[in-house]
């Protein structure tokens, strides 16, 4: 019997396993943190062994595969073992895809992946399409395909999950531009993170989609190296030679393969970095055959997502924006090109070997104050510390929220875009947006 051994026990883990599992295979799970007790009691549901807080590596390295979450680096110890003893090393996400016929639409790319692929969610939802959510957000693709099956599955995949991804293809591949970020899991070498995101478009043949912005300097380059024979579909703000989808005196276009228009100003989501999103989206749609009205309907109803520029309250006077899930410069720069008020902007966290030059104009343009919110912020102060600006230094988020109340004032608005990751002070993104919001809601 084949031997599964699966490393990390969170969503991806748990369901990989399972997945294993139910496919007859020998399966053994090791997570050197605490495994939470949801995915405990899933494993021992479904008489799988496992262990936590160590792993036993006579157990691990008699793996014939091993299926790594996507937060494990290469180069953690156990890893090194295992490349080592050259153990074949792949993501629950090529696991799942041997195991599934169904279309998988796929949705990668430096910022705006959670906003597009939940706006495509919604969109087939809308259509009655029978459509799993999965990857990055949503639940396992390994454990949808072994107990709740679906024809449709929207994945968004990180650079992580395309690195130990080898025979699986994207029906539908969605590359919505490419920015420096993780460079720490790369090297430092920005050419190892872009050769991870092209991934996105192995294997596919003629019968496939590749939507992408057709604008991205990395991107344009990059396809000059690649045969590619899927069904091209670039987009653009603008319109201009090359390009399916754009905005064009306040309509958005889509000219193939089925023509599609509506006005802009009725598209749910607002900002630049939207229109490039809900470009992506609808070509997605379009290709895959929901009707215009769907289509037309749905880029109207779409409430957004948690975290991503989410407006939490306004304290006298003072608006107050989530946007936790900027954890790169890009997509802070997003968030501060779409700011129309003066701008507290908190920034902070685990620095990913950012280069915080690209938002320095718009700081100094929209920010009359910078807080920072960090376990250590002095690379942050070293680069900004010479502006004219008020700059207060924080270690917390209740500190951080005092000092935003100090700052601003009514017609303001507190930016909670931080450029970096989450894991020195908060477990991860989504705990410095709550406690972001609990405090706003405290004042």
């Amino acid at each position: 019997m084949k031997r599964i051994v699966v490393l990390g026990a969170g969503e991806s883990g748990a369901g990989a396993a399972v997945l294993a599992k139910s496919k007859g295979f020998d399966v053994f799970v090791s997570d050197m943190s605490a495994i939470k007790d949801k995915y405990a009691k899933m494993l021992d549901d479904h008489g799988i062994e496992w262990e936590s807080g160590h792993h036993t590596e006579e157990k691990i390295l008699s793996a014939d595969e091993v299926i790594k979450s996507p937060g494990i680096p290469d180069t953690a110890p156990m890893m090194q073992k295992v490349i080592a003893k050259g153990i074949h090393v792949i993501s629950e996400i090529e696991f799942a895809g041997r195991y599934t016929d169904s279309k998988m639409i796929c949705i990668t790319g430096s910022n705006g992946k959670t906003t597009t692929t939940s706006l495509i969610y919604h969109i087939f939802k809308n259509a009655g399409y029978n459509v799993g959510l999965a990857g990055n957000i949503g639940n396992s693709l390994a454990l949808q395909v072994a107990e709740d099956p679906h024809d449709y599955y929207i994945i968004e995949l990180s650079s992580f999950q395309l690195d130990n991804m080898y025979d699986f293809k994207a029906d539908i591949a969605v590359l919505l531009n490419i920015t420096p970020d993780h460079l720490d899991r790369y090297d430092n070498n920005m050419q190892n993170y872009v050769d991870a995101k092209m991934r996105i478009i192995q294997n596919q043949t003629e019968d496939d989609y590749f939507i992408y912005w057709y604008d991205d300097p990395i991107i344009k380059e990059e396809l000059e190296k690649y045969d590619i024979k899927s069904y091209q579909c670039p987009f653009s703000a603008v319109k201009k030679n090359g390009v399916i989808g754009y905005i064009e005196e306040g309509q958005y276009v889509i000219e193939e393969p089925r023509a599609f228009n509506m006005e802009q100003e009725e598209l749910s989501l607002t900002g630049i970095h939207n229109i490039y999103n809900s470009l992506a989206a609808g070509i997605t749609a379009n290709v895959a055959g929901i009707s215009n009205e769907i289509i037309r309907q749905s880029l109207s109803s779409f409430p957004g997502v948690e975290h991503r520029l989410e407006k939490v309250a306004s304290v006298r006077g003072v608006q107050y924006i989530n946007d936790s899930k900027a954890t790169n410069v890009d997509a802070c720069w997003y968030a501060l090109e779409s700011m129309t008020t003066p701008t507290v902007l908190i920034l902070g966290g685990k620095d990913k070997g950012n280069d915080y030059s690209a938002i320095r104009e718009l700081v100094e343009q929209k920010c009359k104050a910078l807080v920072y919110l960090g376990a250590d912020n002095t690379k942050l102060k070293d680069f900004f510390g010479d502006m004219s600006i008020p700059q207060v230094d924080t270690h917390s988020m209740k500190d951080c929220m005092a000092a935003c109340y100090e700052l601003s004032a009514p017609g303001d608005t507190v930016l909670l875009s931080p450029c970096c990751a989450s894991f020195d002070l908060f477990k991860n993104m989504e705990d410095r947006g709550e406690q972001f919001k609990t405090c706003v809601r405290a004042l």
